[in-house]
This record gives C-alpha cells, structure tokens and sequence, in this order.
C-alpha cells in the first residue's frame, strides 16, 4: 500500500510540474498577443524578427549534446541490471531516452545545412534588409491611406 500511495504523490508533482511548465509557456503566448493587440490599437504592426538562419543549427546541437551526454549516463545500466549480452553492444531499450535526441538533434543540424540559403541569394540583396530594418508601419485601409 505504502508504494502505491508513494507513486501516486509522484506521479501528481510530476504532472502539476509539467502543468506550471505548459501554463508558464501558455502565459508568454497571452503576454505577447496582448502586445499585438495593444501595437494594433496604436494603428502600429508588429516588426518582422527574420533572424539569421541559425535557429535549427543551434538546437540542433544542443539537443544532440544532451542525447549523447544521456547515452553515456544509461548505457551502464545493462551492466548494472545485469543483461550484459542479451542485447547487442549492450543497447537496450533504456537507450532510447538517449539515442533519439541524438537522431532528433542530427536531423535540426540536416535540416539547417539542407535549407540555408547560397551566400549570392536573397539575403545580399538590400530589400530584405531595409523590410527589417524599417520598424513599424501603420496599418493601411484598403485604399491605402492610414486608418
């Protein structure tokens, strides 16, 4: 009874941390519309962030980091289990928790290489720059005047 009673209050904290987690984010989202909402009330739009391509390289890394540092931390529990030769290389199912960032992490890294853009396109140009770089703009009624 005491075990049943012990996983039940952990797997409550477990589910109200990742509650407080979903709600932390859900209350970011509800801060940055009512910004919107306050720039469209002003007639303002708000500026394009284009960034600099280097989003999915940057997580994909990270995320690859901590497969791997994850993959070293499990895999001696094949040993510690006591399984050692029942599966291959001493991989078992418990490396999963590792070896999929991992695979998830090379995957953003891919994409960034296959997607970013040759160094003579778009991004030389000036009109990209000078969209970004213009701040806001008033919001135009459909003859184009000011509303």
């Amino acid at each position: 009874m005491e075990n049943v009673l012990i996983t039940l209050i952990l797997t409550c904290c477990f589910l109200a941390g990742f509650a407080g987690f979903l709600g932390l984010f859900g209350f970011l989202r509800y801060l940055r519309y009512q910004e919107t909402i306050q720039l469209a009330e002003k007639g303002l739009v708000r500026p394009i962030n284009g960034g600099n391509g280097k989003g999915a390289l940057r997580w994909g890394l990270a995320i690859t980091g901590l497969g791997l540092a994850l993959s070293a931390g499990l895999y001696p529990i094949g040993f510690i289990q006591g399984t050692a030769g029942q599966f291959p290389l001493n991989l078992g199912p418990w490396m999963l928790a590792g070896l999929i960032p991992v695979f998830f992490g090379l995957s953003l890294i891919a994409i960034h290489f296959f997607t970013r853009s040759e160094e003579g396109d778009e991004n030389s140009s000036g009109a990209h720059m000078a969209q970004t770089e213009a701040g806001p703009r008033p919001i135009l009624d459909d003859e184009g005047k000011d509303s």
